[in-house]
């Protein structure tokens, strides 16, 4: 399955959701028994709960000093009740993405300067409405089937084609396994990933002093933003209104039309404004 069209019908084949679809697609390509492949999956999501956890210790810093502490602000009850679903969401996208740069050890999804993203929504999603680990597992599956599309049709990296890239992707992974964890259909989930790929394009890559923490660990709050909003208007009847595998060449064409200076290079964007240290 290298498009989103063959994607939606390998899933409208066989009647089954996306993450099922992406699931018999691994056995079969590793071989292995669904067993075998659910449980790798489960030891990324295990990891994915370990990073969030250890993100959220409000003495974490990072080497350079820039960034550590922030997810334990949001975290906060009184700051993350105040927005609900997003509010808790939110802390915990930062929290995975401050780990990262304090050297934790997290799931890149797809990549590591994204990684908050897809663990923030889902883990956020299952404490508020109590889903089972394995709804959260194929979910997972949906977001790595969207990915993998994404890194075979244009790119997952920073450097060749900007955050869209990197939060983009992870933004549109987030915004398809919320839908299916929701009881969405494949059509919806797929609309979802849509929806944010087109609302993140154009997002440049601009890491302060060369490193993956300024504005990056902040676009994960972004990106987890974009992921929700994508996923209501998906489960709300919105369809996406440009074609799925349409959207992802226009966010490679678009990534190659961006500067040097805006592809992780630390030379423009917020990397060529001056850092006010907290």
């Amino acid at each position: 399955m290298r498009t989103m069209a063959e994607l939606f019908g390998a899933a409208e084949k066989g009647s089954i959701s996306l993450g099922e679809a992406a699931l018999r697609w691994q056995m079969a390509e590793s071989r292995q028994s669904e067993e075998a492949v659910k449980a790798r999956m489960a030891q990324a999501l295990a990891v994915m709960k370990e990073s969030v956890q250890a993100g959220l210790d409000p003495n974490l810093r990072s080497v350079s000093g820039m960034v550590g502490g922030g997810a334990a602000k949001l975290a906060h009850p009184a700051q993350a009740g105040r927005f609900g679903l997003l509010g808790k969401a939110a802390a915990y996208a930062l929290s995975v993405a401050e780990s990262n740069a304090c050297m934790g050890k997290i799931v890149a999804a797809p990549t590591a300067g994204s990684c908050g993203i897809l663990p923030g929504a889902l883990l956020a999603a299952q404490e508020e409405q109590g889903f089972e680990e394995d709804a959260l597992v194929m979910a997972l599956f949906a977001a790595a089937a969207v990915g993998r599309v994404i890194a075979l049709s244009a790119t997952i990296s920073g450097a060749q084609g900007g955050c869209q890239a990197e939060s983009g992707t992870a933004a549109a992974m987030t915004a398809a396994a919320l839908v299916q964890l929701y009881g969405g259909s494949p059509r919806q989930a797929l609309d979802a990933a849509g929806f944010a790929i087109m609302n993140m394009m154009g997002l440049v890559c601009d890491p302060v002093h060369g490193l993956v923490e300024v504005p990056c660990v902040y676009r994960n709050v972004g990106g987890v933003s974009q992921a929700l909003a994508a996923a209501q208007m998906a489960l709300g009847g919105l369809a996406c209104p440009i074609e799925w595998d349409a959207l992802i060449g226009a966010m490679k064409d678009v990534g190659e039309s961006l500067p040097l200076s805006l592809r992780e290079t630390g030379e423009g964007g917020c990397a060529a404004c001056s850092f006010c240290a907290p």
